[in-house]
């Protein structure tokens, strides 16, 4: 179960959703785990007026969230691949990053503590400023989050020590905190958390970090350096009038072609094999007809036959060229349709094309090599064709053409007498050049 993904949509939609999902999931361990009794009192903001007011016309994706959810938030979804660091791709030209949810919403500051505490993790990632200095460490306020849940918690007054001993030196000698200033604004990993008194540890050293964060710096950073949502809140907070839906439509990340495919990549979801929401279809034991590529197949092939039925009724009635429209769409649907490839080969043929005839039966037969029209079409025309060479008094290709036909149908008469007939001519001419 993917706690984190879980915990963010329930950051999202609120106590509503939470109550949804105990009534849908109560028989699922996992969610009796993560949401506690079902006859607790869920905790959520009360309605707010103004600018804040929560939205209730999402209930119908709630509902569908708290139906599905042991299929959203299961790590089958995710890929073999990690996912994409979110403290690195910091940028809004990839998607909507936006202030903290609870920043448009009336939360009481004990139950944003009470949120902050609950969520946060050794190895996360805080930021904030110094504001005391002592001989066995510094002491640091929390403005933001550097990694895991985005949280407004910057009026919270959260506190966190940093000990001298987690405090790298910049010198070969001298006292590591004399490199650091009241006010300097730094960059921290938890290290331990007492969640009952509300104490935290932070360390400057990478170890405390997990493997995917140990590449960021921590120690003191610029205003610059501050994650963008943190920045967003900021301005947020200058224009207190702004509503959610118009920062989000405003970021320039919002209208990004490549949107979803970057986030599919920062969730870490598969996109070439991405499981189903759809119960019926969690089995893996598939035949290959039942996939999608197959049944494109089949969908295409139907619709050029229908291409292919029109060009026919056409045909009949002379009426050649749109006959000829029709088989080259069936075509362009499905490329390698034997019906409308024999169709074009005879109308080829009827209108003396002979060449062209011969490559799309012969193209015919390849895909379909029991398909007898193609196969009876393409002797006729090999001979047809093979005549016309016999006037143009290039023998040697013309008996290529017929014993073609043959190699195709022994049995094939025309060819055999045209070939016989032909080989008594050659012998006559080479009867009297001899002579001569």
């Amino acid at each position: 179960m993917d706690r984190d993904l879980l915990r963010q949509s329930l950051n999202c939609h609120g106590s509503s959703l939470l109550s949804l999902l105990r009534n849908e999931q109560q028989d699922n361990p996992h969610f009796r785990s993560l949401l506690g009794s079902a006859s607790e009192p869920a905790r959520g903001p009360p309605p707010a007026a103004g600018r804040k007011e929560k939205r209730v016309d999402n209930i119908e994706i709630q509902k569908f969230i708290s139906k599905k959810a042991d299929l959203l938030f299961a790590l089958s979804w995710k890929s073999d691949a990690p996912a994409t660091s979110e403290v690195n791709e910091d940028n809004e030209d990839h998607y909507a990053v936006m202030p903290p949810l609870e920043q448009f919403m009336e939360i009481p500051s004990m139950d944003r503590r009470e949120l902050f505490f609950r969520d946060i993790e050794r190895g996360d990632i805080v930021i904030g400023r110094i504001s005391s200095i002592r001989e066995f460490g510094f002491f640091m306020v929390l403005i933001c989050l550097g990694s895991g849940i985005m949280r407004d918690i910057s009026h919270l007054e959260i506190t966190a020590l940093c000990p001298l001993r987690d405090v790298p030196s910049h010198s070969n000698h001298g006292d590591p905190l004399s490199y650091y200033q009241t006010g300097d604004i730094i960059r921290a990993g938890i290290k331990d958390i007492d969640r009952y008194h509300e104490k935290l540890a932070v360390s400057l050293y990478s170890s405390a970090l997990p493997p995917h964060l140990s590449g960021i710096k921590l120690g003191v950073i610029t205003s610059e350096e501050l994650p963008l949502y943190y920045r967003r809140s900021v301005e947020l907070n200058s224009n207190s009038l702004e509503s959610y839906e118009n920062i989000m439509q405003s970021s320039l990340g919002f209208v990004n072609p490549g949107v979803v495919e970057f986030l599919l990549e920062k969730l870490g979801i598969d996109e070439s094999n991405p499981p189903s929401l759809m119960r019926g279809l969690q089995s893996k034991n598939f035949s290959e007809d039942d996939y999608a590529s197959a049944l494109r197949k089949k969908q295409s092939a139907s619709w050029a036959l229908k291409c292919v039925k029109i060009g026919v009724d056409y045909f009949k009635v002379g009426r050649h060229v749109d006959a000829m429209n029709e088989y080259n769409k069936a075509l362009e649907i499905d490329k390698q349709n034997v019906e409308a490839l024999v169709a074009r080969g005879a109308l080829y043929a009827t209108k003396g094309s002979l060449n062209k005839a011969i490559e799309d039966f012969e193209l015919a037969l390849e895909n379909c090599p029991t398909h007898r029209n193609a196969r009876k079409y393409l002797c006729q025309t090999l001979v047809e064709r093979g005549g016309q060479l016999e006037e143009e008094e290039k023998f040697l290709n013309a008996e290529s053409y017929y014993k073609k036909a043959l190699a195709l149908d022994e049995t094939f008469k025309d060819a055999e007498d045209a070939l016989q007939k032909l080989h008594k001519y050659m012998q006559v001419i080479l009867y009297f050049l001899l002579e001569t």
